[in-house]
């Protein structure tokens, strides 16, 4: 099991918490099979049902492979049961749904070339992997640029004369809101406190309103000094 973990490529997989949580359960529980309430599930079977758990192999198939190994034999409930247990399990990995085309047709195309199927489940796990890391990618870059979209948006209504939210104009290190038509501007020293100031125009120095410890303080402050009688 030791060895079978290290051979992953990752270096997150191998330096995540649960991946080793896990591991160390599976140890356990291997050690104390004899325990187990499953009875049909000798060591190599058990490794090789946690092993293809997420990788969306068909049942039959997997049931298939299952009755060449050790053990009395399993019937298809015995296995789809198993999974089930398995992934109820603390930090286990229940097969994604938007993997499911992807992982069906690397097993199919292996499965006709002849691999056998420890080393499909082995194909199957990396492939799962580095789509997983894609995915994370690609949904941080989503997440980017609906923050930068946001941004624009709320940069567009500030320079129209609309109310907004805190928004960045361009690449300045202030932020800048306007609250019942009055404009603001809000900078960080280097002591980490907020210094508000009123404003008129983006270029001016301001009026300064007030030092805060966090911007939700100011943003306190900036709920009365908005709504206040102007001097």
């Amino acid at each position: 099991m030791l060895f079978d973990f290290v051979k992953s490529p990752s270096l997150r997989h191998l330096r995540d918490p649960h991946s080793i949580n896990k591991l160390a359960r599976d140890i356990v529980n291997a050690l104390d099979r004899a325990s187990s309430v499953w009875k049909k599930w000798e060591a190599g079977r058990e490794e090789i049902a946690k092993a293809a758990a997420p990788c969306w192999i068909p049942i039959e198939d997997l049931q298939a492979f299952l009755n060449t190994l050790p053990g009395p034999p399993v019937t298809k409930t015995d296995v789809e049961q198993r999974l089930r247990a398995i992934w109820e399990e603390p930090h286990s990995i229940y097969p994604k749904d938007e993997l499911r085309d992807s992982c069906l047709a690397l097993y199919q195309a292996e499965k006709a070339s002849g691999t056998e199927m420890r080393a499909i489940i082995g194909a199957l796990q990396e492939h799962i992997e580095r789509e997983e890391e894609r995915l994370r990618q690609e949904q941080q870059e989503q997440y980017r640029r609906w923050r930068e979209e946001e941004r624009v948006k709320l940069e567009q209504r500030f320079l129209l004369g609309a109310d907004c939210g805190w928004t960045k104009i361009e690449k300045s290190d202030a932020f800048y809101c306007r609250r019942n038509g009055r404009a603001f501007r809000i900078v960080q020293g280097k002591d980490k406190r907020w210094t508000m100031y009123r404003i008129k125009e983006i270029a001016d120095k301001g009026e300064f309103l007030g030092t805060y410890q966090g911007r939700g303080d100011a943003n306190k402050a900036l709920s009365k000094i908005a709504y206040a009688p102007e001097p």
